[in-house]
């Protein structure tokens, strides 16, 4: 797959470079949860039947981090991710725009004429609410409009699970009640955070129960602090662990940053410095204040066997 970084105004030489045909999935795409992979298969379908290229376009920074609106708490897949399962899939071209505030005051015409048109696409495929051009104001429809005779458009109608809308705000909201199997159900996986190991405490090894202290790489979306039963990934190796995201109120009274301090349970060696992808498997617990460090150690041991158990029968 190859990605093209684009800003407006389009130089000549982007102009020629991304003159080819294709069919365009368009969307922020924040999550590539199950709704967006349906518009996204949709497109690759499409491109296959065709005989041309299968593109995504999406936009970086997300528009909500740049315009200060909304609901913006963090990605839930950034854009290194987000290029890892496109390509994944089977895209052959992701084009990133630049979302600035200068972008943000396209006009849908000059949106379509100056990008759409330019880079010869003969199917667009969106979902039902796209939006795009100044304050929102292009659609589906007025996409289509616009887009004639050059390109036909595509609008995918929403996912549902169980009636409920399949959406990235849903995603959000499930993670902050620490509902990690609900979140899995809509994207389709495992919600994972990447990060590098960073010095900790190293309280965790005076204990028993040594900890990599994971610092993650974007702002993602922070589920509800708690444990959690994950799986480890690190050199292309898979490994079961505990989690807990938090403040440690045990040894912290006003700590508000949380950490992410992971115990491999069948992994012994240095991890500092490397990177660790970590997939949220189970919620255990909520983070809680223990009266004595021996508590603590006890409870440390009965989630660790819990998650244990818990992927083990996953594996």
């Amino acid at each position: 797959m190859k990605t093209i970084n684009l800003s407006f105004p389009l130089t000549e030489e982007v102009r020629k470079e991304i003159a080819v045909p294709q069919v365009l999935a368009m969307g922020q795409f924040d999550g590539l949860h199950l709704g967006h992979i349906s518009v996204i298969e949709s497109a690759i379908k499409r491109s296959r039947e065709q005989g041309i290229l299968a593109a995504v376009l999406t936009f970086h920074p997300h528009p909500k981090e740049v315009m200060r609106k909304g609901d913006y708490q963090g990605y839930l897949t950034p854009l290194r991710d987000k290029e890892e399962i496109l390509e994944k899939m089977g895209i052959d071209v992701l084009y990133v725009i630049e979302f600035n505030e200068s972008f943000s005051n396209l006009l849908p015409e000059q949106f379509v004429t100056e990008f759409l048109i330019q880079s010869k696409v003969k199917v667009a495929v969106v979902g039902f609410d796209f939006r795009f051009g100044h304050k929102g104001a292009g659609d589906e429809n007025r996409l289509r409009e616009l887009g004639l005779p050059h390109m036909d458009v595509v609008t995918i109608p929403p996912l549902t699970l169980d009636g409920k809308k399949v959406s990235s705000t849903s995603i959000r909201s499930v993670l902050h009640e620490g509902d990690v199997k609900e979140a899995q159900r809509m994207l389709g996986r495992h919600y994972s955070l990447r990060g590098t190991v960073i010095d900790g405490e190293k309280r965790g090894r005076t204990i028993g129960f040594p900890t990599a202290n994971v610092e993650p790489s974007e702002s993602y979306v922070v589920p509800l602090k708690g444990v959690y039963a994950v799986w480890v990934s690190h050199r292309n190796q898979k490994f079961p662990g505990v989690m807990n995201i938090g403040v440690k109120p045990t040894f912290h009274k006003d700590r508000i940053k949380p950490s992410f301090e992971v115990h491999l349970l069948d992994y012994s060696g240095d991890l500092y410095g490397q990177e660790l992808t970590v997939e949220l498997v189970e919620f255990l617990r909520p983070e809680q204040r223990f009266p004595s460090i021996d508590e603590l150690i006890a409870q440390i041991q009965r989630d660790s066997e819990t998650a244990k158990q818990i992927l083990a029968n996953l594996s």
